[in-house]
């Protein structure tokens, strides 16, 4: 089994189910190759450097202790992977916006730290992936509560606009809106505005969740096949939004890939996903 993504912390398997409904439901695992996870990058090399005199000695060891202090303050807003979520959530105004800025990478990237959850049945697809995507800002909500409210039952959850509502209760009025996809290939317009919807969302701290069916193949090269419907929990891009971050609740094993915006955009196409405004 490939290693988790290191935004991600797993839970335990999902219990498998029987064969999904033609509507939105999730899926039994297939055996299909797990993705390869990225690496962080590694640390820049030193060089040695000569003993400078006293004088400079005592600049530039008063350098080093602004600097330092300067890297504590960031690194106590990033740690712990939603840290930087969870402190902005909490944070006063003035404060939110530094940590929320904390976790953005440079060249158009940002990941947001998710509390993984499998889904426990083949159905719970849509609460599944509603609960990770509220985990990014430290919420832990009950799939039995949200699956009630989104009405989903053996059938799956009838569409993201079920979804959007459960996301707005726990979030705030009006924050998220339900965009749907109609034509069976998204047009370049659609696409467009899936990737500034996904990068506004994220850098607001939040996750997009799509409803999409379907077989589609991730940046590894392995197919993610979902003919009846699913739900998932978009959680980041990198090159400034062509490329996203996928928290999949249906199979730990696959829990996150990567995925082109265009990919994504045809995977997500006949049906809908929910972002913020």
């Amino acid at each position: 089994m490939a290693p988790a993504h290191p935004a991600l912390h797993l839970a335990g398997p999902r219990a498998p189910g029987a064969t999904p409904h033609p509507r939105d439901t999730g899926r039994t695992p297939q055996s299909l190759p797990p993705s390869r996870m990225a690496h962080p990058h590694p640390p820049h090399a030193g060089g040695a450097a000569r003993t400078p005199d006293r004088k400079v000695q005592i600049i530039m060891a008063t350098t080093i202790l602004r600097k330092t202090a300067l890297t504590i303050a960031a690194a106590a807003a990033t740690a712990g992977g939603i840290a930087g979520p969870a402190i902005a959530a909490q944070a006063t105004p003035g404060v939110q916006a530094s940590a929320v800025q904390a976790d953005r990478k440079p060249g158009g990237e940002r990941e947001l730290g998710v509390r993984y959850e499998a889904q426990p049945n083949f159905y719970y697809c849509g609460p599944a992936a509603a609960r990770n995507a509220l985990s990014v800002q430290g919420k832990n909500i009950d799939v039995d509560t949200m699956a009630k409210q989104m009405r989903t039952t053996e059938a799956g959850t009838n569409s993201i606009n079920d979804i959007t509502p459960v996301l707005n209760k726990e979030t705030g009025k009006d924050v998220y809106k339900s965009v749907e996809i109609a034509d069976p290939k998204a047009d370049d317009k659609q696409t467009d505005k899936l990737r500034d919807d996904i990068v506004r969302t994220v850098n607001d701290g939040r996750a997009v969740v799509a409803n999409i069916a379907g077989t589609a193949t991730d940046t590894d090269g392995t197919p993610h096949s979902f003919e009846g419907g699913h739900y998932i929990s978009v959680v980041g891009y990198r090159d400034g939004g062509d490329t996203v971050t996928i928290a999949d609740s249906a199979d730990p094993a696959q829990a996150s890939y990567r995925m082109s915006i265009d990919t994504l955009a045809d995977w997500i196409a006949t049906r809908g996903y929910s972002a913020t405004s």
